[in-house]
C-alpha cells in the first residue's frame, strides 16, 4: 500500500508553478475528497456532489461524472462542466443538480476553488430545523458568525435561480445550512471545503444529541476563533480524515 506522506503540525495546502500541476493536484485532491465521502457511507443514494475550479478555465469546474459510486471515484473519472453545464473535457453525464447549485455559487465567490454538499446522518435532520449553529462544542466555534441559513423550501434545486438564491444566503461566509436539505461549505482549496464539512457535521450531531447544551460564551469563542476558524485547520482536519479513511492516496490514480 502507498501510504501518505508524514502529516506535520505545521504543514499546509501546497502550491504550485504551473497550472497544469495545480490541476493535476486538484483533481487528485478531489477524487480523494468524493473517496472520503463514500467511506463515510455519504452519497450512497446518488446524493451530493463536490466541485473544484480549474485553475485556467476560471468559469469551469471540475465534477465527478453521473454514475460513478463516491467510493470507487478516480481523477479519470472526472468531468469539466463549463458555464452552460455542459461537458467540455472528459467523457460522461452530470447530475444536473450539480451544476445548478455549484456554478453560481463558484460565480459569486471568485475566491472559492471547492463547493461540497451531501445528505448526511446528522447535517440533513439538523437543516430540518431551519436553525443556525449555537457554539456548544469546539467545532463549532469554527464558524461562529460565519455561517448562513437558506430559508428556502426548494430542497429539490432544479434551476440555476435555485442556485442563486443558495449563493445569496451564503454570502461571504463558509457555510449555509440549506433547510430540510443538507450541509454546503465552500474553501479555497479541496482539503479546505472538505475540512469544514466535516466539522459543520460534527457539530450538526452535537446539535442533534444535545439540543439542551450550554453554550460556549462569545468572549471564549471569539478567543478560540483564531485557531480553530483559521483555514489551515480546515485543511489539516480533511488530511486526518482521509489518512483514516482513504489510507492509499494511489487508489485516485487508476
Amino acid at each position: 500500500m502507498n501510504a501518505h506522506p508524514p502529516l506535520r503540525p505545521d504543514d499546509t495546502e501546497p502550491s504550485f508553478a504551473t497550472a497544469d500541476e495545480t490541476r493535476r493536484h486538484r483533481q487528485r485532491r478531489l477524487a480523494l475528497a468524493y473517496r472520503l465521502f463514500g467511506a463515510m457511507h455519504w452519497g450512497e443514494q446518488g446524493d451530493g456532489h463536490i466541485s473544484a475550479r480549474d485553475p485556467e478555465l476560471t468559469d469551469c469546474f471540475w465534477l465527478l461524472r453521473y454514475g460513478v459510486p463516491f467510493g470507487e471515484a478516480t481523477v479519470d473519472d472526472l468531468v469539466l462542466v463549463g458555464p452552460n453545464g455542459a461537458v467540455v473535457d472528459g467523457e460522461g453525464e452530470i447530475n444536473p443538480t450539480a451544476y445548478y447549485i455549484h456554478m453560481p455559487i463558484h460565480d459569486a465567490r471568485p475566491e472559492i476553488v471547492c463547493v461540497a454538499h451531501t445528505h448526511t446522518g446528522y447535517g440533513t435532520p439538523w437543516s430540518a430545523n431551519a436553525a443556525p449553529f449555537r457554539t456548544i462544542c469546539q467545532e463549532a466555534v469554527a464558524f461562529h458568525d460565519d455561517h448562513a441559513v437558506f430559508h428556502d423550501g426548494e430542497v429539490d434545486v432544479q434551476s440555476t435561480d435555485g442556485g442563486k438564491r443558495i449563493a445569496a444566503a451564503l454570502g461571504e461566509t463558509k457555510l449555509v445550512i440549506l433547510r430540510s436539505h443538507g450541509l454546503l461549505t465552500v474553501g479555497r482549496s479541496v482539503d479546505e471545503a472538505m475540512g469544514w464539512y466535516l466539522m459543520a457535521e460534527r457539530v450538526s450531531e452535537v446539535h442533534v444529541k444535545a439540543p439542551d447544551a450550554e453554550p460556549i460564551g462569545d468572549e471564549d469563542a471569539e478567543r478560540c476563533r483564531a485557531s480553530i476558524a483559521d483555514p489551515a485547520q480546515g485543511w489539516k482536519t480533511f488530511n486526518w480524515a482521509i489518512r483514516s479513511r482513504v489510507p492509499d492516496p494511489t487508489v485516485v490514480d487508476a
